[in-house]
C-alpha cells in the first residue's frame, strides 16, 4: 500500500514546507479569533448581569434562604432587570444596623 502511495508523497514533497506553515498560521489565527469572540461575549454577558438592581433594592435582604421578600423567584437572576417592585433602599445609619452577631 505504501508503494502505491510513495510517488505522490514524493511529488508533494517541496510543497510540504509552506503548507504546514499556512497550517499552523491558519490554527493560531483561529485560536485567537475564538479567545476574542469568548471575550466578546463575556463582557456582554456582564455588561447585561450588572444591571440586575437587586443589591440596591429595600425588600434585599441579602440571605441566601431568603433573596427577596417581594419577589424571591427571580431574585438576582436576569429577570430582575426590569423588576417593577424595586424601591431604593435608603442608608442606615451606625444606630440602625444591627449588631455584628445578629446580621
Amino acid at each position: 500500500m505504501f508503494l502505491l502511495l510513495r510517488p505522490l508523497f514524493e511529488l508533494l514533497a517541496p510543497l510540504q514546507v509552506p503548507i504546514c506553515f499556512c497550517f499552523v498560521w491558519g490554527l493560531i489565527l483561529m485560536l485567537f479569533w475564538n479567545a476574542g469572540t469568548g471575550i466578546r461575549a463575556g463582557i456582554e454577558t456582564l455588561k447585561r448581569l450588572h444591571q440586575i438592581p437587586c443589591v440596591g433594592c429595600e425588600f434585599f435582604t441579602g440571605d441566601y434562604h431568603l433573596k427577596c421578600t417581594v419577589r424571591p423567584s427571580t431574585a438576582l437572576s436576569e429577570e430582575a432587570i426590569d423588576c417593577p417592585d424595586f424601591a431604593p433602599c435608603r442608608r442606615r445609619t451606625a444606630r440602625e444596623e444591627p449588631p455584628i452577631w445578629l446580621r
